[in-house]
């Protein structure tokens, strides 16, 4: 694959094991710049493996990754992770404010101060996600919904280019999940890339508008449009696929609807 600094992220013959057992197997795609991007795909089949390796926190066994054209640790600064809420210490003794702070230090020497302007910068940061109440409140004593929204400030903090993050609308209630939808929107306005793991085909075409879907191998990346079809969601899911028909509506595909209908009849069948 030929490497385009155009494009956020690019990943070329990608194979990463897990105690000599494949979580992704020969994987190509691109990601484009200035897109809102779901990753999707069932249970295990490497999602987070793959936003993990983007990051350098897995070795693959084969193949390389590139972001904004260059290798991970040449342009970390443009990048902002946000991890699994479980994979978190929430007792870790910190404050709201002290963790959109850390989206800050990421952007500076380990030896310089914390500024006035910083400190702004991590309030603003809070703002929009609706936790500027909270800023002094020991991150232990948010909600599950509030926790993840004090990652997204940090990742705001930081501004980034790119902003990976690893099933985001997990245990968060309806309208703190619509709230980070409009703050991710405005994000992709502004130029900046979204990357997102999801786990919920229903809504997975109304939030993106480029979908990564795996099992294992790539199934297809390609903007909703292209990625949401027949062949494309048995290849991806199989019997395992449970689909409401609103994707469907919104496709307007009537062999998608059939499609569907069979196989919610043959899994109930099972």
């Amino acid at each position: 694959m030929e490497i385009d600094s155009s494009f956020a992220i690019e990943v070329n013959n990608l194979t990463v094991s897990y105690t000599h057992k494949p979580a992704l197997w020969d994987v190509d795609l691109r990601i484009p710049e200035g897109v809102l991007c779901g990753i999707i795909g069932p249970n295990g089949s490497g999602k987070s493996t793959l936003l993990k390796t983007i990051m350098g926190l897995i070795k693959p066994d084969t193949g390389s990754v590139r972001v904004f054209g260059k290798p991970i640790d040449q342009v970390r600064m443009r990048v902002s992770y946000v991890p699994q809420r479980e994979s978190v210490d929430w007792h870790f003794p910190v404050s709201v404010m002290d963790v959109a702070l850390m989206g800050v230090y990421s952007r500076k020497s380990i030896f310089s101060k914390i500024t006035t302007a910083d400190k702004e910068i991590a309030l603003e940061a809070l703002a929009k996600v609706n936790l500027l109440e909270y800023k002094d409140r020991h991150i232990s004593q948010l909600s599950g919904g509030q926790q993840q929204r004090v990652f997204l400030a940090r990742a705001l903090a930081q501004q980034a280019d790119l902003y990976i993050m690893d099933e985001p609308f997990v245990g968060v209630d309806a309208v703190t999940e619509d709230a980070i939808l409009k703050l991710l929107q405005e994000m992709k306005k502004e130029g900046k890339t979204v990357v997102i793991v999801h786990h919920d085909l229903q809504t997975a075409y109304d939030f993106f508008d480029f979908i990564v879907m795996l099992n294992s191998r790539l199934v297809v990346a390609a903007p909703k449009e292209q990625a949401f079809n027949k062949r494309y969601l048995q290849e991806a899911y199989g019997s395992r696929l449970s689909i409401l028909s609103k994707i469907s509506e919104l496709i307007g595909a009537d062999e998608l609807k059939r499609t569907t209908t069979e196989i919610n009849r043959d899994v109930a069948d099972a």
